[in-house]
C-alpha cells in the first residue's frame, strides 16, 4: 500500500518552485499596475484621474500667450496667430 513513501518527487519539487514564482510575479505584477494607474494623470479634456488634477485649457488667446513665454513660437508668429485669432487681416498691427 505505500510503496512510494510520503515524500515529494523532482517533479513536486519543479511544480512547486514554479507556481511560488508564478505567484510572486503576479502579485508584483498586479502591484506595479495598481500604483500606475493611480499615479497616472488624464489626458487633457479627459478629466483628472488618480491623484492628478490637471487644469482646464485656457482660452485659444491663452493658450497662445503661454507658448510665446516659452519660447516656442517668435514675435512675428505670436502676433500673426493673434491677429488671425481676433479677426483682423495679417498686415494691421493687434489691436492692444
Amino acid at each position: 500500500m505505500f510503496w512510494y513513501s510520503h515524500d515529494m518527487n523532482g517533479w513536486g519539487w519543479f511544480a512547486m518552485l514554479i507556481s511560488m514564482v508564478v505567484f510572486w510575479a503576479l502579485i508584483i505584477t498586479v502591484g506595479v499596475l495598481i500604483y500606475r494607474a493611480s499615479t497616472r494623470s488624464a489626458p487633457s479634456g479627459t478629466g483628472p484621474t488618480g491623484w492628478h488634477r490637471t487644469s482646464p485649457p485656457g482660452s485659444p488667446e491663452q493658450v497662445l500667450a503661454d507658448r510665446y513665454a516659452r519660447g516656442e513660437i517668435d514675435d512675428e508668429e505670436y502676433h500673426r496667430r493673434l491677429n488671425t485669432l481676433r479677426g483682423s487681416s495679417p498686415g494691421t498691427p493687434p489691436s492692444s
